[in-house]
């Protein structure tokens, strides 16, 4: 039986060869990397609003932290708008994923949520109407979403939430805890999908903090921890500058040594919570 031939050994000069070609395709994947991730993070910028939206005796503050590592870019979201009636508008939101998907979409989700809002002043049907658009893009993407809407006339404050995280409240006279009312699925997972409405009337001095998981849950802390020290730093902060109050929160996502990206929207009421249109 004739006895196979090994392959001549590999010169030097085709080890190296080989390593550079191996060198320039993982350069290749690093820029194109960094690229995706730039890109994501100008969406971010683009995306999320300059200023909001403030009556007598309301001001809003909210802050933004990109993810801890560059690779992670996430879809978290705030906005505030005034609607057709006077009323303002607020979400925060968080999509599904951590790439230029989740950052395009949640950029696509902000806008959607905007001009349903021009339709309808009620915030579950704004949510309800938004899912099944979210599910006819067939983006196989989900989004979490809180939607509030505030009438300075009579000082109500509506609210509807999409599997996000619970608000957290506080008011001057000392009381605080968790609005652990009710909601529907997150957007995009179930056609038809209806969202409770919580209302209640602001009065007095007080403050709400609505958060992304990214503030308050991690690989090791759980959430009822996190939403625990949102309480706590409300409370402590819901006499002072709403801006001074949303720093404070956002701080928290340090805490729980979660990768994602965070944002906080602070709601800071005064008395009275309503705007004069005598």
């Amino acid at each position: 039986m004739p006895r196979r031939r090994l392959p001549p050994p590999a010169s030097s000069d085709d080890l190296l060869s080989a390593l550079g070609q191996l060198t320039a395709q993982a350069l290749e994947r690093v820029e194109l990397q960094r690229a995706r991730v730039e890109l994501a993070r100008a969406l971010q910028r683009e995306f999320l609003p300059a200023a909001l939206p403030s009556v007598p005796g309301l001001r809003p503050a909210a802050r933004y932290a990109p993810a801890r590592h560059g690779l992670d870019i996430g879809g978290d979201w705030y906005d505030g708008f005034v609607m057709p009636d006077g009323a303002l508008g607020f979400s925060i939101g968080d999509v599904q994923g951590h790439d230029v998907e989740a950052a395009a979409l949640m950029g696509q989700v902000r806008i959607v949520l905007h001009a349903l809002a021009t339709v309808t002043s009620d915030p579950g049907e704004v949510l309800s109407h938004a899912n099944d658009l979210l599910l006819s893009m067939d983006r196989g993407l989900f989004a979490t979403c809180c939607l509030l809407r505030y009438d300075p006339a009579s000082g109500e404050l509506a609210a509807a939430r999409a599997g996000h995280v619970p608000a957290v409240w506080a008011s001057g006279d000392g009381t605080s805890g968790i609005a652990e009312a009710g909601g529907g699925l997150p957007l995009g997972i179930m056609p038809g999908e209806a969202y409770p409405v919580t209302r209640r009337t602001l009065t007095g001095s007080g403050a709400i903090a609505l958060v992304t998981d990214g503030v308050v849950e991690g690989p090791t802390f759980e959430l009822e921890a996190g939403l625990e020290r949102v309480r706590a730093s409300v409370l402590a902060g819901v006499g002072g500058d709403p801006a001074d109050l949303a720093t404070e929160v956002i701080g928290l996502a340090e805490i729980t040594g979660h990768a994602d990206d965070a944002a906080v929207l602070v709601l800071r009421h005064d008395e009275p919570a309503r705007a004069d249109h005598g």
